[in-house]
């Protein structure tokens, strides 16, 4: 299975996590790292190159971390001017049936996402959204791959969870 892993990291240079998640994913077989803050720093988003790139794969996995209980802005700039009609849904639909996933770093404990908690929703409602937008597609929703506390670990955790994320992606789902 040819597994395209959209990484949004602002600034992943500094990043703990998601930049060396990206790093091991580049190592694995039938995954394509596509850094989308690289490729498109000024924002301008190149839509033939990005729709031939999700028709090529069957699993799309968007990677990030948790900004503000939703997506970095790219991301989200991405979704609005990629998941075209014809496209993404309605008539012509390119992406029914791919498997979508989530690689999602968030800096709060696992505890913090609970009704009383601090966050005071689950992170599995604060993913609605996507959740959403890929019932619009037609696409096969799996359940999401999160790294709680990233703000919180160290060295070998993160190296730890880069292993978990390679197995998450390369295994089967359905």
């Amino acid at each position: 299975m040819k597994t395209l892993v959209l990484v949004a990291h602002p600034n992943i240079t500094e990043s703990k996590v998601n930049r060396v998640w990206k790093e091991r994913l580049k190592q694995v077989e039938d995954i394509t790292v596509h850094e989308l803050y690289q490729k498109y720093p000024a924002g301008d988003i190149d839509l033939d190159h990005e729709q031939r790139l999700l028709t090529q794969h069957d699993r799309i996995v968007f990677q990030f971390p948790l900004y503000w209980y939703s997506t970095p802005s790219l991301l989200k700039k991405w979704q609005d001017e990629v998941y075209t009609y014809g496209f993404g849904y309605g008539t012509g639909n390119k992406l029914k049936g791919k498997e979508y996933g989530l690689a999602i770093s968030a800096g709060r404990l696992e505890d913090s996402y609970r009704p009383d908690g601090p966050s005071r929703y689950t992170l599995e409602q604060l993913l609605l959204p996507l959740k959403a937008t890929i019932d619009l597609t037609e696409m096969v929703y799996l359940k999401p791959f999160i790294l709680y506390g990233a703000s919180h670990i160290g060295e070998v955790e993160i190296e730890a969870s880069a292993e978990q994320l390679v197995e998450y992606l390369t295994m089967e789902h359905q």
